[in-house]
């Protein structure tokens, strides 16, 4: 991954796989494209699929495109899906949060993958691929830690609060050893290591909600708000968030913001948040979960869109979380590959696809929320 510059756990087999950022466990085809169905296999019989929750829509070929905070999940998700419904074939292409919902817009894919909300003309323009008078819509599927991770050898553990973490990222911290850190850090032996802060060159969810959190629990520090293109003078960037972690990992003196599974899959060292609560909290499942157990719906009808609140002081919460979505209109989805997206969907939501992510580094959402969305999928058509 070649570093730029700007102006102005899990087996390693696991984590390579996932390097390329293109999930594909069975063979990827266009979200219009279709297949005659297998013959049956005993994992397709009804006692079969019944006996692990799973129901198998029509056999077709499905692809996907998004998020690379999903890429674990949907590895999970597409090996075991397939695993019982052999006739249909899943693709997932982690290129990013921005280029997955485009990539849906346009109508290449049968559902986006996404870390942030489509905007109000997003959501205009899906209705030229959404027929029948559809829609785009965001459906809830997991909730996940934003690590700030770091190469510091020898300065051990580190916290830092937002306002520090908005001059680091503006470049308007650039020595380990500055008064601010030092402040957050007492006792602790700080270098003069120049800090390479590193960001996403790729239109990202994950960069749309740390600078959220950066917005709302630093607005006097951060002055760009909030989107999926980093805003920022300066510093470094990576493709993607394996290229961001991979990069953290071989260069002394970064720090960049990472999905907690791709920090965790690489040992890199991570940040604890200091939030005025009276411990400052470190990236984990169980925090993050604690964050996102607040979260409201503000979207309406079969749209699920979530608030967080990336001001939270209470104790044992992590701030810089977010939820990822699956993308798909509320009706007029593509005939020749909704019955296996819906069904495929369905399992995601249920307590099959549910089940061992959080050992994965994902945070649950709030048991009212999943079942909402559970219940939303059977209505979209």
């Amino acid at each position: 991954m070649k570093l730029q510059r700007k102006r102005g756990s899990f087996a390693a087999a696991a984590s390579s796989a996932l390097v390329s950022g293109v999930l594909l466990l069975t063979a990827c085809g266009s979200s219009g494209s279709s297949r005659p169905s297998a013959s049956p296999s005993p994992a397709d019989s009804p006692a079969a699929t019944a006996a692990i929750g799973v129901k198998c829509g029509k056999a077709s070929t499905v692809s996907g495109s998004g998020s690379t905070a999903q890429e674990f999940a949907m590895r999970f998700w597409i090996k075991n899906y397939t695993r019982v419904c052999a006739g249909t074939r899943i693709g997932y292409d982690g290129n990013g949060s921005g280029a997955g919902q485009k990539d849906f817009l346009s109508g290449r894919t049968a559902f986006a993958g996404s870390d942030s909300a489509l905007s109000t003309a997003q959501i205009t323009q899906s209705r030229s691929v959404c027929s029948h008078r559809g829609h785009a819509v965001h459906l809830p599927v997991l909730g996940a830690p934003i690590a700030i991770a770091y190469n510091l050898p020898g300065a051990g553990k580190l916290v830092l609060d937002a306002p520090t973490l908005a001059r680091i990222f503006d470049s308007r911290i650039t020595k380990w050893n500055d008064p601010a850190i030092a402040k957050l850090n007492p006792g602790t032996k700080l270098p003069s290591t120049p800090v390479q802060a590193l960001h996403r060159v790729d239109s990202s969810g994950t960069t749309d909600n740390f600078t959220s959190y950066l917005s709302a629990a630093a607005p006097g520090a951060w002055p760009y708000g909030h989107a999926k293109d980093w805003a920022a003078k300066g510093g470094l960037s990576a493709k993607g968030s394996s290229g961001l972690a991979e990069q953290v990992k071989k260069t002394v003196g970064a720090i960049g913001y990472v999905e907690l599974t791709h920090a965790i899959s690489r040992t890199i060292p991570m940040v604890s948040i200091a939030t005025g609560a009276a411990t400052p909290v470190a990236p984990s499942v169980l925090a993050a979960s604690k964050a996102i157990a607040d979260a409201k719906i503000t979207g309406t009808g079969a749209d699920l869109v979530l608030a967080l609140d990336y001001t939270t002081k209470a104790p044992g919460a992590y701030p810089i979380v977010m939820v990822t979505y699956e993308i798909v209109c509320d009706k007029g989805n593509k005939p020749a590959t909704w019955p296996a997206t819906k069904a495929f969907l369905t399992y995601i939501a249920d307590g099959q696809g549910q089940q061992d992510l959080t050992f994965q580094g994902y945070a649950t959402l709030p048991a009212a929320i999943v079942n909402q969305v559970r219940g939303k999928i059977s209505t979209l058509s």
